[in-house]
């Protein structure tokens, strides 16, 4: 078998779907880049007069020139998954960051669709520039070009990962879940069980604050109700496709549904209880502004679970390339 069949379609070449892909998952990223580059240069453009972002010039810096990073780093991410170099990558420095974009990206997508439904039918309201208070946090017209953006990178970045994936690892999650050896290790069995245990409280604060609740949440809401939905189904994707990777039950089930629910859900969990808490701590101008504590455990929970999904996820796909492995050499 020579190399490059070996290596799959994927290493000879790039198909004009994968080049389309690409191009707009890279073009989809200018708009934030200009945008995010002129307000680090001094630019007000999009940002109404009286916004809480003119009031910390060091911390918009700061904060800008992080999410430029993190934008560019979509741009790498699309060569690196259309690149032939990209296939000599080490599969974690690919995950890790695939893993984080998925997480950030997720939710937005979910998210802003069903926000302007919601606009739609009830009226009035902004697209969430208000920023939990009277004064002006963005124009809605910076929050249409940007989520719009993103939810092109998702899309774009998600299919061309599909692709790299099913062409580099797709023997790790093929078959049913009927075919996985039952696990009796005490991974197996404690694992999921411990997800689920460290799940309980962000799972019950969202669930309150997603049916009105307001005990815990102090004189700020970050994200809304909206927002606290989403991290409900984020957690609940996490913690019911790890079970069913470390103990499957659903006989014709593809292995591949739970793989992407504690991929994608653990992602969301993690990554945005990680990125509104650091927000909410850089803006905050007092103590009064800064998350309460329940607030705090809640952002704390949802990373600590969706870390440990992760790890478990990472530990059966090591398991099953040992196993691929080993079928490959008898």
């Amino acid at each position: 078998m020579t190399q490059s069949t070996a290596l799959g379609p994927a290493a000879t070449g790039i198909s004009a779907w994968s080049r389309l892909l690409r191009l707009l998952a890279v073009t989809a990223c200018l708009p934030y880049l200009a945008l995010k580059v002129a307000w680090i240069a001094g630019s007000h453009a999009g940002i109404p007069d009286g916004s809480p972002l003119l009031e910390h010039r060091v911390t918009m810096i700061v904060a800008n020139g992080l999410t430029v990073l993190m934008d560019a780093a979509v741009v790498v991410l699309a060569l690196l998954l259309t690149r032939p170099w990209g296939r000599r990558v080490p599969a974690w420095l690919l995950a890790a960051p695939m893993w984080v974009a998925t997480g950030l990206l997720a939710p937005i997508m979910a998210g802003f669709p069903a926000q302007l439904v919601l606009h739609a039918v009830h009226g009035g309201g902004d697209s969430g520039g208000s920023g939990g208070g009277d004064k002006p946090f963005l124009a809605g017209w910076v929050f249409d070009v940007v989520y719009g953006g993103f939810i092109v990178q998702g899309l774009a970045l998600g299919a061309l990962f599909a692709a790299y994936a099913r062409n580099r690892w797709g023997q790790l999650w093929r078959g049913r879940l009927r075919e996985l050896p039952s696990r009796g290790t005490a991974t197996g069995r404690w694992g999921p069980l411990t997800v689920a245990v460290l799940a309980l409280f962000p799972l019950g604060t969202r669930l309150l604050w997603a049916c009105g609740g307001t005990a815990g949440l102090g004189t700020k809401h970050p994200g809304g109700r909206l927002m606290d939905v989403l991290m409900l189904v984020s957690l609940a994707a996490a913690v019911l496709g790890v079970r069913q990777l470390a103990l499957p039950r659903g006989g014709a089930l593809p292995v591949a549904v739970p793989l992407a629910l504690a991929w994608i859900g653990s992602g969301a969990a993690a990554c945005w209880g990680a990125w509104t808490a650091l927000g909410a701590l850089a803006t905050a101008q007092n103590a009064a502004d800064r998350p309460t504590t329940t607030l705090a455990l809640t952002y704390a929970g949802q990373v600590i679970t969706g870390l440990l999904v992760l790890s478990l996820t990472a530990r059966f796909l090591a398991d099953r390339s040992t196993e691929a492995a080993r079928c490959a050499g008898r």
